[in-house]
């Protein structure tokens, strides 16, 4: 697996290299050094509303803990540094849920069990959030007349794909189907050494059941907070697009997010997409705007506030390691 995922890594950044060497990067230059120090401060303080909005989504799906600042700030520094480490390892976006969850086990006594639930619970929600926002930038997609209708045969296979496989994870969960695999494995004589495991999966599933199930308004809130992480990142983009000298509408800003996102998270097994991404604005940036060299400076700039938060994570996940437990 670790090989897959090398692999995985150096296709991306062939991909990458590809790209770079194919655009005018005098053009993609000027076009980012227009930015400004300003437009970069805009940026960044909307990726942190993002980000706000991504961990109050979480804390909602933590039904063990209370809905007040401390445990926000709390789980705030635990995503930062957890986030940074999903965009660094080769293991796409798994490598950082273990460290998320050592650190609330380690300073805040709480158990990997129920972490690793509202981990399952904070990402269902949250895809959930997207196929809303991909849906509507679908209808968007059909609306304009920007981008041919191959484009949008492709990119509707790739939305209905998608939401078919987010359905099933959910109904995987709702109806306890791993509970019923369990039962079933249960039966047989090799199970005693798996009691344990299957255990934990009843468990787990009676959790999540209960969730979904008993805190019906936490639900709820969690999936606003998990649409409106997403509609921010058009917003990013259509500022960007404003201060790389050449603005769109908020409508063609949503259409690159939900698209860019739509194949971010078809090539979640490429850590970071890299060069998938940079593919995904370089084809619709040049539809909309007819220059593609447009896309890879929105791609640069996104890489460069990714960084950006990505060296605050890491700083922060070697400050935990000066800190003592908490309790409370």
């Amino acid at each position: 697996m670790k090989y897959f995922k090398l692999i995985y890594l150096f296709i991306g950044c062939a991909l990458f290299t590809i790209i770079l060497h194919q655009t005018d990067l005098n053009e993609v230059w000027q076009r980012v050094i227009n930015i400004g120090w300003l437009g970069i401060l805009i940026i960044l303080i909307i990726y942190l509303f993002a980000f706000i909005t991504d961990v109050l989504g979480w804390q909602l799906a933590f039904d063990q803990i209370p809905l007040n600042f401390r445990w926000f700030y709390r789980l705030f520094l635990v995503r930062m540094v957890g986030e940074a480490f999903n965009r660094v390892t080769p293991l796409a976006s798994l490598g950082g849920e273990p460290i998320k969850a050592m650190l609330l086990k380690t300073h805040y006594d709480l158990s990997y069990r129920n972490t690793a639930t509202s981990l399952v619970l904070s990402t269902t929600i949250d895809m959930m959030g997207l196929v809303s926002f991909l849906f509507v930038g679908f209808i968007l997609l059909l609306m304009g007349d920007s981008l041919p209708l191959s484009f949008k045969i492709i990119a509707g296979l790739g939305l209905g794909v998608f939401s078919i496989a987010i359905i099933l994870f959910f109904l995987v969960q709702r109806f306890k189907l791993m509970t019923k695999l369990s039962q079933i494995i249960e039966k047989y004589r090799f199970a005693r050494k798996l009691k344990g495991i299957l255990s934990l999966i009843q468990e787990t599933d009676d959790h999540l059941v209960n969730f979904y199930t008993s805190h019906h308004r936490r639900f709820a809130s969690a999936f606003l907070m998990a649409f409106l992480n997403w509609p921010l990142g058009a917003l990013e983009v259509y500022f960007v697009m404003k201060f790389l000298g050449n603005p769109i509408s908020l409508s063609n800003a949503w259409m690159i997010e939900a698209i860019a996102q739509l194949v971010r998270n078809g090539t979640f097994f490429i850590p970071s997409s890299i060069g998938t991404q940079e593919v995904s604005f370089l084809v619709i940036c040049g539809y909309i705007t007819g220059n593609s060299a447009l896309g890879v400076a929105v791609s640069v700039i996104r890489r460069f506030r990714e960084i950006i938060w990505i060296i605050g994570g890491l700083i922060l996940g070697w400050l935990f390691s000066f800190k003592s437990k908490q309790k409370g």
